[in-house]
């Protein structure tokens, strides 16, 4: 599928990888019912007539309402839109001359939308709300622009919907509404901070990733878009989520910056049990890169859109976890009692790191969660999906709470989101950095030698380990799970501030081994933890 590079274009449709069907999950997007159709056929669930009253209480209502019924048959778009293709899907664009918002000055908040059809062929339905009255936001063909496309497109048609929607603020310059944020497919969105571009992905749910029984995509059937005030800030959006076992009512304020925030709390009513609900999660992609460099024969020395899982744990320890592209699926887990925050990051933003002077990979946003009140007990999974194509998004991470989810309960939880180059939780500030991991076969180089070791570097940088001198009394902890250490060596390398550990590890064919390791001195810890997922093939 292919990828977006300029940030006030569409990004790429996230997409799942075909290797789930292979575990019974659906390469399709569940097509169920907006909500504003379903309200009008299911009378234990209120519809809002236009210029009615609208909150995020009200639409709670409505889902915990609509969370007793059955979903209903999804609506089809048909005709011209049913017939777009990928190739003429990009002849589409917004005209720009007919952007919402745009009355309201130099500064503040602009919205269009995406058009129907390709993947994309459920209506996603568009509410303004201002003094707290909800109107219908509709869109024709006369808000489009149609490049060359040589299917006939009727003249000033009112579209059924749209497929989804981005919204536009002067996040680089002041003269200039760049995109700051998108909603589009499933519960997918995206959102940027100052000079960065379109990578990672968040979605608003995920139900059973990765279980034997398939997937469930849970999707946003409608949005309501509160006006912003002149000179405010912020944007606030309100989304009904709608799946097969539960219904959701979702609020997001959007502050855009150097670092983008986005406050998501979530309002969720189980239908069914959920064998793996998974909050917060992320979907992103690693093709290549630091100490996975795979089979590829690439001019480029890393291709991803994210290098590592970061885990802070109210502890005060931080778990840096390098991403790989694994030859089977694999993941880890990173069980916490209410954590600081977790994310995928991206942290080398040099270019001579990746040299694509189109996809700008050391551009792409990092992105941490953080969460707001107690989370409780649980666990953070990742998961890493084997790929061979960039286009595919393979990484997936999400927190699942200790206590599972029944029919019939509800659940409230609240999140803060920073997408940025360097936001909030990218690392902790008391400890040195992993600044990189590299990996290839063991022994002495330059020397033939035959050993079934694995060899792995790890450069840590800052924090207090900075300012130790060479001859510091600093002691590399390193540990192996099913696996061994045969030799470990640290130094400082001359000329910096980096601290080079190089771990020889051994493990028997087929073996999962998990690495650790972490720096300490002077009584105390001097720098994040390092761990990592070697397959022995």
């Amino acid at each position: 599928m292919p990828k977006a590079h300029d940030p006030v274009r569409s990004p790429r449709p996230p997409h799942r990888r075909a290797f789930l069907g292979g575990l019974g999950g659906s390469l399709t997007l569940p097509m169920l019912l907006s909500p504003a159709r379903l309200f009008a056929q299911d009378a234990a669930a209120p519809t809002a007539p236009e210029g009615e009253a609208f909150s995020f209480d009200i639409l709670s209502e409505w889902m915990l309402a609509a969370s007793k019924g059955e979903p209903k048959t999804p609506e089809q778009v048909g005709g011209f839109l049913a017939e777009l293709d990928y190739d003429g899907y990009q002849r589409i664009a917004f005209d720009r001359d007919r952007t919402r918002w745009a009355d309201t000055g130099e500064g503040g908040f602009r919205v269009n939308a995406f058009h129907l059809g390709w993947l994309f062929k459920e209506p996603v339905h568009l509410h303004e709300v201002e003094d707290g009255k909800a109107h219908g936001m509709s869109f024709s063909t006369a808000d489009f622009e149609y490049h060359g496309l040589e299917q006939e497109i009727p003249e000033d048609f009112d579209l059924p919907g749209v497929a989804g929607f981005r919204v536009l603020a002067p996040l680089n310059r002041a003269d200039r509404h760049d995109e700051v944020a998108a909603f589009l497919g499933a519960s997918y969105f995206r959102a940027l901070g100052r000079d960065t571009h379109y990578g990672l992905s968040a979605r608003g749910l995920s139900v059973n990733t990765g279980q034997p029984d398939g997937e469930e995509f849970p999707v946003f059937t409608d949005f309501w878009l509160e006006r912003p005030a002149p000179g405010s800030e912020t944007v606030t959006i309100y989304a009904a989520l709608r799946s097969e076992s539960l219904t959701g009512a979702y609020r997001f304020v959007l502050n855009p910056g150097e670092t983008t925030t986005v406050d998501v709390t979530a309002r969720l009513f189980f239908r069914s049990d959920i064998e793996q609900l998974g909050i917060a999660p992320l979907t992103s992609m690693f093709l290549f890169g630091g100490a996975d460099q795979g089979p590829f024969d690439d001019y480029r020395p890393a291709v991803h859109d994210s290098e590592a899982l970061v885990v802070n744990m109210a502890s005060g320890e931080t778990f840096f976890r390098p991403l790989n592209n694994p030859p089977r699926l694999a993941g880890s887990y990173f069980s916490a009692e209410n954590p600081v925050s977790f994310g995928l990051v991206q942290r080398e933003r040099d270019f001579e790191n990746y040299l694509d002077a189109q996809a700008r990979y050391e551009t792409r946003p990092s992105l941490m969660i953080e969460p707001i009140g107690q989370w409780g007990r649980g666990i953070v999974r990742l998961m890493e999906i084997p790929s061979d194509l960039e286009g595919n998004d393979n990484i997936v991470a999400y927190w699942i709470p200790e206590k599972p989810a029944r029919a019939g309960d509800q659940l409230e939880i609240s999140y803060r989101q920073h997408w940025g180059a360097a936001p909030q939780g990218d690392g902790s500030s008391q400890h040195a950095h992993v600044v990189r991991t590299r990996a290839g076969k063991g022994g002495v180089s330059g020397v033939k030698d035959k050993t079934d070791t694995r060899k792995f570097v790890i450069d840590f940088e800052g924090g207090l380990l900075a300012e130790l001198p060479a001859e510091g009394e600093v002691t590399p902890e390193v540990s192996a799970s099913r696996g061994e250490i045969v030799e470990k060596v640290l130094s400082r390398v001359p000329g910096t501030d980096v601290w080079r550990l190089v771990i020889e590890a051994r493990g028997e064919a087929g073996a999962t081994v998990e690495l650790k390791a972490l720096l300490t001195g002077y009584g105390r810890v001097l720098t994040e933890t390092w761990v990592y997922q070697w397959v022995k093939e």
